[in-house]
């Protein structure tokens, strides 16, 4: 274990900066003589654009410019924007309708950039916002998920953006068909606006030759060669920065049509350019998450165990594919469809449909969350209906330790797990037994008591593939340079304390820097949990050429063979030398020797397969039958990570992904009108939890270590979001479930829990 990370709780470094208001997010490093930008967006979900007059606006006071779909297209940049497509159950591609940077012949959301106007002051630049003429023909909004209804794009028919299928549809009919028992469930994935704490933003400069886009995303090396390929510029010719983020969660991944724009304006002008999102702002045009609603029926035998699961789901995906839309609730939520259960016979088919809203795209846990909702929702109600315990339910139907390396029924390979013995510990860390007891105390003071238990697993997602790059500097310290790129995970302490583990150079001496295109040849940005893993695998390979290289060196100075040189992750070491020299002795020797070539070393490392975390989370509520009011008192995690580099980031990865889970289970609820006005575009309309809706987030973890890398480890960034929907909401279900209540569905808000419980009492 010691050779991978000590697996200490080493608390965060960076905090101190970030908490005493010291963090530099891109509207603290944006040039001071920049240009402001203000975007005017389109204020109807669906029209046909009859005039578009910036006429005055560009006369104003202060402006410089007003960019239009027109004034790009005589500047050539004509590409549609990035979507990737998945192949339709026909063998056709998915629809790919063109999506411009700013509207172009039509409006397709609230929220949509029209035009943006760069001035001296934000001040001038809204103010000039109010002078542009935006005529339009209204058209009927498409907000269902339906196909069909009013066109978002004249070339996609009845609107279905991908027919998308997996499995064997006749083998899966078959176990149906010699079933004992077959469960059937509609549930419902509501959508959620990602809120980050740090809105949008960017700034982009141009010396004449060379463009520098900086912006809070997740990742500088994507973005570098969209930004390349839609400005018509040489890769080379673009830099990409990125300096603190302020939260990420899938919805900073993308360029979005915002950075070209500025991008553009700035090589127009030859003046830096500057934009930042407000709060409202990003609600309407932040692609949103989730948002999709399933079908699904599981087949067993007469033993209970599943034989067969099916699940037909359907996505809204907005008004055009956004970066990864259609992998979203296609193969992404397929890489654990059957989660954690030893079953083969599947098939899913989901659908895709654009409406008149923003678009859906990765919110942490991008697919997985979705999947495992519905598959433990599922395995919630086929206990109930079959009368089994729920968690003997999952016990029957675990995939067995000597079943692994199990291939699931849609291709994954899990390398290790021990499913039952991570809930046997949930069982007793959350005291299952004493629930019974509690739920009486609960019904004496007139209150609906449930237990919720969700057992989810999750595949790391994203490249494989990641570079690290050590460098020793003048002054004694070191730098690190990472491909990932932090969004408040704390991955400055992480990397320094995992490089720190490996060499022996003192915690305090290493300085992590990301996000920079220039200093480090290439990355896979952060997304998919697979920062940590990813990244110390590529530590790993930079250390091992670093020994290899210094060693030769080192047995120099000893007077001894190379192939007696030992390193022990502290200091080099040989028979018939007392010389012992640290790693930063070596190179501070190799510096005073001219030796400049043994100062800097750099690898790439590419992981052999995914890993994939699982753990079981419990949930216990209280419901006021009178008001329908929802309270978490109690909330445990158990959770197999494999081998944790820091217990205490961990820990705090999981209470953030839980905060997000049981805020979609319990409150938040993204609302369009008929038209497409999105009612809930502030934090008046739109809930976010509090501390005041959490209750203290237990956690311990049951390791099994991962084979699929050399430390062991299986990510853990989203595996709270994953876990926590389903358990939250099946903890209401509980409490519902002896006054009739049969099926409830997220957001669950005081009003609609009241309504479930009147509506049994109507019908009961």
């Amino acid at each position: 274990m010691e050779k991978f990370g000590k697996s200490q709780p080493v608390t965060r470094v960076e905090d101190l900066r970030f908490l005493t208001g010291q963090g530099r997010y891109v509207d603290d490093v944006a040039p001071e003589d920049a240009l402001y930008a203000y975007v005017f967006r389109s204020p109807v979900a669906h029209g046909v654009i009859t005039t578009l007059d910036v006429t005055e606006a560009a006369q104003a006071e202060g402006v410089h410019l007003v960019l239009t779909a027109e004034d790009l297209q005589a500047a050539g940049i004509t590409r549609s924007l990035f979507g990737v497509t998945v192949k339709n159950r026909d063998g056709s591609k998915g629809a790919s309708p063109y999506r411009p940077i700013l509207a172009q012949g039509k409006l397709r959301y609230v929220g949509e950039p029209v035009a943006m106007i760069l001035a001296d002051t934000l001040a001038q630049a809204k103010d000039a916002a109010e002078l542009i003429e935006l005529d339009y023909d209204e058209l009927p909004a498409k907000m269902d998920r339906a196909p069909g209804g009013p066109a978002v794009h004249d070339d996609v028919p009845d609107n279905i953006a991908y027919d998308w299928a997996l499995g064997d549809e006749a083998a899966c009919q078959a176990a149906f068909d010699r079933a004992a028992h077959v469960v059937r469930m509609q549930v419902d994935d509501n959508r959620v606006i990602v809120n980050a704490l740090e809105p949008r933003g960017c700034y982009a400069e141009w010396d004449g030759a060379r463009l520098h886009m900086c912006y809070n995303g997740q990742g500088v090396w994507a973005p570098k060669a969209q930004m390349a390929k839609v400005l018509n510029l040489d890769p080379e010719n673009v830099r990409v920065t990125m300096p603190d983020v302020g939260g990420g969660f899938g919805m900073k991944a993308p360029p979005y049509p915002e950075y070209y724009a500025v991008a553009h304006a700035a090589m127009t002008l030859g003046r830096p350019v500057r934009w930042m999102s407000d709060r409202t702002e990003a609600m309407l045009s932040d692609h949103h998450g989730r948002d999709l609603i399933s079908t699904a029926a599981l087949a067993f035998d007469a033993d209970y165990r599943i034989i067969g699961y099916r699940v037909d789901t359907v996505n809204n995906i907005g008004a055009y594919n956004s970066n990864f839309g259609q992998i979203i609730q296609t193969q992404l939520f397929s890489r654990v469809l059957m989660g954690v259960y030893d079953v083969q016979d599947t098939y899913i088919r989901a659908q895709g449909i654009y409406t008149n809203t923003v678009y859906t795209d990765a919110y942490r846990g991008a697919g997985r969350p979705e999947a495992n909702y519905l598959l433990e929702r599922m395995m919630d109600r086929a206990a109930r209906e079959l009368g089994v315990d729920t968690w003997d339910l999952h016990r029957i139907n675990f995939i067995a330790p000597h079943q692994f390396p199990y291939k699931s029924a849609t291709g994954e390979t899990y390398d290790v797990g021990a499913f039952a013995r991570v809930l046997d510990h949930a069982s007793e860390f959350a005291d299952q037994p004493g629930f019974a007891a509690r739920k009486r105390e609960s019904e004496a003071r007139g209150k609906l008591r449930g237990l919720g238990l969700c057992y989810y697993i999750e595949s790391i997602l994203g490249d494989p593939s990641e570079t690290a790059k050590v460098e020793f500097n003048e002054d004694g310290t070191v730098t690190i340079y990472v491909g990932t790129q932090s969004n408040g995970q704390g991955h400055e302490t992480v990397y320094a304390k995992f490089l720190s583990d490996q060499t022996g150079i003192p915690f305090d001496a290493i300085r992590v820097v990301q996000g920079d295109s220039d200093r480090i040849r290439t990355g896979g940005g952060t997304g998919g949990s697979r920062s940590v893993t990813v990244q110390a695998n590529a530590t790993l390979a930079t250390v091992a050429a670093m020994v290899q290289a210094l060693t030769p060196y080192v047995a120099e100075k000893m007077g001894v063979a190379a192939g007696d040189v030992r390193f022990d992750d502290e200091t080099f070491r040989a028979p018939g030398s007392n010389l012992t020299p640290t790693i930063l002795e070596v190179a501070r020797m190799a510096r005073q020797d001219g030796r400049a070539d043994l100062l800097t070393h750099e690898q790439s490392a590419t992981l052999p397969a995914r890993s994939f975390p699982n753990g079981a989370h419990v949930a216990e509520v209280e419901v006021d039958p009178d008001t329908g009011q929802v309270a978490l008192l109690r909330y445990s995690v158990v959770d197999d990570f494999g081998n944790l580099i820091n217990p205490l980031l961990a820990e705090g990865q999981v209470h953030g992904g839980v905060a997000q889970g049981i805020g979609q289970a319990l409150m938040e609820h993204t609302v369009y009108d008929e038209d497409g006005q999105l009612l809930t575009a502030t934090f008046m309309d739109y809930a976010m939890p509090r501390a005041a809706d959490l209750p203290f987030i237990r956690f311990e973890t049951e390791p099994v270590p991962s084979t699929a890398n050399p430390m062991g480890m299986k990510g853990c960034g989203e595996a709270g979001t994953v876990g926590a929907m389903a358990a939250a909401t099946n903890a209401v279900q509980d409490a519902l479930w002896d006054r009739g209540v049969r099926q409830v569905d997220m957001p669950l808000t005081p009003m609609r829990v009241w309504e479930y419980l009147q509506d049994a009492e109507t019908t009961g």
